[in-house]
């Protein structure tokens, strides 16, 4: 690794951890195709290439993921009958999900994470929210739903939160206990993502060093680090900035991105 290597992660996690502050959203939109494009820069092995992005940012979510349920829970803005119930679910999907991103060239899972993305966009920019409809669920259908939001998570490496709180919307949950409750649901996500893309990475031929299965812990370490100093810089201004023109903004980069990775992974 050289210095330019190392500035570069460290600047994806500044600039990851300002816009996940100031919209309250997970990092996996903007970490994911820079990584790709970083790593094709640095010829990591291609048929990797994705595997290796998606598994860094998903480890990368870890810590955010801590310090946001803490917030949340000091608000009181999470619902832990929930969170206990949509859980092994989550667990379930996101952790079968990474076997199956494993099993998938690079190609069909740069394909599916930006046609996700370009969804996600337009939803940022119509800033659509569904009307309350009805109330939770029992039990094995939350769970269900969970296994869902995990699946989708881990093939995308999200948090979970573009998913989550609209089906908490959805079940009459307030929004700022949807958001507060999809942040604590956002661990399990990103610890069973994590282990499933170290698990099947472990022992594939060609990795680069600092490795742990497919996740590559220098970016996870200095993107972790930089987030933590510049997320809470991005909550504090989102009571300041046009908000509304930002999310829109944010979703022609997020579009903008995607289609960067598509011509990265298919210009090889």
């Amino acid at each position: 690794m050289d210095i330019y290597f190392i500035v570069c992660l460290l600047a994806l996690g500044a600039f990851t951890g300002f816009f996940a502050g100031l919209f309250g959203i997970g990092g996996g939109g903007i970490m994911v195709p820079v990584l790709t494009m970083l790593f094709v820069h640095y010829q990591f092995p291609a048929e990797h290439i994705v595997h290796i992005a998606l598994a860094t940012s998903m480890a990368a979510i870890v810590p955010t993921a801590i310090a946001s349920l803490r917030a949340h829970h000091q608000h009181r803005a999470v619902l832990w009958s929930v969170v206990i119930k949509i859980t092994p679910g989550i667990l379930a999907g996101t952790f079968a999900a990474t076997f199956l991103a494993s099993y998938l060239s690079a190609k069909p899972l740069a394909i599916f994470f930006s046609c996700f993305m370009a969804v996600v966009a337009l939803q940022m920019t119509l800033n659509r929210k569904p009307h309350p409809a009805r109330q939770l669920p029992a039990t094995l259908a939350v769970s269900a739903v969970g296994s869902g939001i995990g699946a989708i998570s881990a093939l995308v490496a999200i948090g979970g939160g573009t998913l989550t709180v609209p089906f908490l919307v959805w079940c009459n949950v307030a929004l700022p206990v949807a958001i507060g409750t999809s942040a604590a649901v956002g661990l399990p996500i990103a610890l069973a993502g994590a282990t499933g893309y170290a698990i099947n990475g472990w022992g594939a031929a060609d990795l680069p060093d600092y490795t742990l299965g497919y996740i590559f812990w220098p970016a996870v370490l200095a993107m972790a680090a930089m987030s933590f100093i510049t997320a809470p810089v991005g909550a504090k201004l989102a009571h300041r900035l046009p908000i509304a023109l930002l999310k829109k903004l944010f979703a022609l980069l997020l579009i903008g991105l995607s289609v960067q990775m598509l011509v990265t992974v298919f210009g090889r």
